[in-house]
């Protein structure tokens, strides 16, 4: 029998703040046994290494993967382990590489995350300007009517950002703000980061345990963030 197809999620990281989003999005899907095809920006290196202090070199991208994935949203390092089987299902491909993979409709994968969005990427999409292989994968996904999740990371919003958000809404992508919410009892920073991306794991469709779902128990984020709280 030939060997099963391999279709991965596409993960675009673009230059906005927010990396630790990226990282625990890339956990999420590897934890649920998903392939990844990773995209860099060139932006995203620079704010990777600002927020982190790892640089995202192509000559040691796996040694820099593993220890940005192990990295809390705290700037701890080691925080979570990492395995070589889940880094072995990650293919990278360099942002400027427009005969990559992901250029082409032909190419076989699930969808498109991009996590953080930068308001530039979200205008570059919605317009289809493809001037990098992050957008051009993501013209790609919505041509070919695939998931496309769109994490904007910026604050306040421009009404010409907002145009652009509506714009990609109309074009089938789900727009989706690194907003995080309370009521899973969060007490620490990564309890903020896990919740918005397992929200947009949730879009994909891709199962996780990243947060505590809301049941209609009024109080119950509250108790479980209680110290002493079972």
């Amino acid at each position: 029998m030939s060997r099963q197809q391999r279709r991965p999620w596409i993960v675009g990281v673009s230059g906005a703040s927010g990396t630790p989003f990226a990282a625990s999005v890339l956990r999420g899907l590897l934890a649920a046994g998903e392939d990844v095809d990773l995209v860099v920006s060139r932006a995203s290196r620079l704010t990777l290494l600002d927020e982190t202090g790892i640089a995202f070199r192509d000559a040691h991208r796996r040694e820099d993967l593993g220890a940005w994935l192990a990295r809390g949203a705290d700037g701890k390092p080691d925080t979570f382990a990492v395995r070589d089987a889940e880094l072995d299902r990650v293919r990278h491909w360099a942002a400027g590489d427009l005969a990559a993979g992901p250029s082409s409709g032909s190419y076989p994968a699930k969808g498109m995350l991009i996590v953080p969005a930068s308001t530039a990427c979200v205008a570059g999409v919605a317009l289809g300007l493809s001037k990098d292989l992050l957008q051009r994968a993501a013209s790609v996904t919505l041509k070919e009517r695939r998931t496309l999740v769109v994490a904007v990371r910026e604050t306040p919003l421009s009404g010409a950002t907002l145009k652009q958000m509506v714009a990609l809404d109309e074009a089938g992508a789900v727009v989706l703000p690194a907003s995080p919410a309370f009521y899973a009892g969060a007490t620490h920073i990564q309890d903020l980061v896990d919740f918005v991306a397992g929200r947009v794991l949730d879009a994909a469709d891709v199962p996780h345990r990243l947060y505590r779902r809301w049941e209609g128990e009024l109080g119950a984020g509250a108790r479980e963030s209680s110290p002493g709280a079972p």
